[in-house]
């Protein structure tokens, strides 16, 4: 029998409990995966804390790459034996699970499946937010965001809590990297911006970044909230974004961009793409057995971590491929 974390009780990463799990056979429009890799993103962490509440037990875990076992009636894109990934459906951290089918996409061979696990959250995140949220331009945030940003000309200003961090941010494409724990972040954007600030703001700490984020925006610029890394945004008067400049703010969701089956794969596949064609590059930095996924969330909480981390099932036998992006340069299947 397969295993899986279960999470009984919200809590500290202590209550991920590594467990036998019954997963059942596909039902209607649905496929079971055998999953070789889980990425690890805060997201998760939210759900076994219960800032985002799940019915409980919850497996977590957003996003997952794995082989296509069996599928249920009506499913005719996947058959067993496909390379799969994908990205927004909670239940990956398991060494198998059921998932609506539709929810799949297709990995191609010369993406590996601890790359795809590492990349599909992040990378459809980024994509939406520089080409939907706000159409980012060569005249116009992660390390996937500043390569993709930097590939269309932008200019990108980061941040980064440590020397390390920064070094880091400038080789993946940032123009600009501010130290916020040594530097007064405000200040030096509006000295880089020649005191007008910035079209768009991404911010994905939350709690430890507002309202100051706001004061890097020009006059009806646009405010992104997009994570709570740090803790949620408290609640404010609507009147701030008239004292701040008369601000554009949204909170959006990976779920919202990717909802119709269209989009989802036009999506990935964008993502794919900019990771094949070499103009992302996914640095998968630290891998942990899926069953020491407790650590891995403490040395994500801690900010331990740069670039991707990821949990790998422990199957004796897997298949070698190329990896496009992996500064590894090669990897498990």
């Amino acid at each position: 029998m397969p295993y899986a974390i279960r999470v009984h009780a919200f809590g500290g990463p202590e209550v991920m409990q590594w467990e036998q799990a019954e997963i059942g056979e596909p039902g209607p429009g649905q496929a079971k995966i055998k999953q070789y890799a889980a990425g690890v993103n805060f997201l998760d962490v939210y759900h076994r804390t219960g800032l985002y509440p799940s019915a409980l037990p919850v497996t977590p875990g957003s996003e997952g790459a794995g082989q296509v076992i069996s599928v249920g009636e009506g499913v005719t894109e996947f058959a067993p034996g496909d390379r799969v990934c994908y990205a927004g459906v909670i239940g990956g951290y398991a060494e198998e699970r059921v998932i609506a089918a539709d929810r799949l996409v297709k990995l191609p061979d010369g993406i590996s499946y601890e790359t795809a696990a590492a990349m599909m959250l992040q990378g459809m995140t980024v994509r939406y937010l520089l080409k939907q949220t706000y159409a980012v331009n060569k005249d116009s945030v992660s390390l996937i965001a500043s390569q993709w940003a930097s590939y269309i000309g932008a200019t990108i200003i980061g941040t980064a809590g440590s020397d390390e961090k920064v070094k880091l941010a400038k080789q993946n494409g940032c123009t600009h990297v501010i130290n916020y724990r040594t530097e007064d972040f405000v200040a030096r954007v509006k000295e880089i911006t020649g005191g007008k600030g910035v079209d768009v703001a991404y911010d994905s700490i939350g709690k430890d970044t507002f309202p100051k984020s706001l004061d890097c925006i020009k006059p009806r610029g646009l405010w992104v909230s997009f994570g709570n890394a740090s803790g949620p945004v408290p609640p404010f008067e609507m009147a701030i974004l008239a004292q701040k400049g008369s601000l554009y703010a949204t909170r959006p969701t990976l779920m919202t961009y990717i909802a119709s089956r269209a989009a989802l794969v036009e999506t990935a596949n964008d993502v794919m793409d900019m990771v094949r064609l070499g103009r992302v590059k996914i640095r998968v930095t630290k891998t942990y057995p899926m069953s020491e996924a407790a650590q891995a969330h403490r040395d994500l909480e801690s900010r331990a971590t740069t670039g991707s981390i990821v949990l790998l099932a422990d199957y004796a036998e897997r298949r070698v491929t190329p990896i496009y992006g992996n500064d590894s340069g090669g990897g498990d299947d």
